[in-house]
């Protein structure tokens, strides 16, 4: 069995890559969105044409960029949601409540200080972790059923 899994929510720390790093030699495939926060912020405009409003700006990438989530969480088998320290991740909160919504694996990636914040979210998953490695080994575990060593 292979999961596909999907890497959502913040976009400023590794966390990403020390979850695909500790997976090698697990059969998961990993999607994400785009990362890179210039090209995310500016790719409506950059496709559709300039706006004077930054509302409108906005919201025409989230309409492109939502073409790659949605199709990212609806493959998933398990949808991994980081919410880290910088930034309030609103879109993070969406991606989970759909991933919960269409009955995905949903796993919980947060430092301790959002669990007031994040209860409703954290409800909702099948785990809440603190560290990337604690995805890895809920992946390894699911994949082989073999636990930490």
């Amino acid at each position: 069995m292979g999961l596909n899994v999907y890497l959502s929510g913040e976009i400023h720390t590794d966390w990403r890559e020390r979850i695909v790093d500790g997976a090698k030699g697990l059969d998961v495939t990993f999607n994400a969105p785009v990362t890179d926060h210039g090209a995310s912020d500016d790719c409506g405009v950059a496709i559709l044409g300039a706006e004077d409003n930054k509302y409108w700006h906005d919201h025409k990438g989230a309409m492109v960029n939502a073409i790659r989530t949605r199709k990212g969480i609806a493959d998933a088998d398990v949808v991994v949601v980081r919410f880290g320290d910088k930034y309030k991740q609103w879109n993070a909160a969406f991606d989970a409540g759909y991933a919960s919504a269409l009955g995905k694996s949903l796993i919980i990636l947060q430092p301790p200080e959002h669990d007031h914040a994040l209860k409703e979210v954290d409800a909702a998953a099948l785990a809440v972790t603190r560290e990337p490695e604690q995805v890895v080994e809920i992946l390894r575990y699911v994949l082989d059923g073999s636990l930490p060593g």
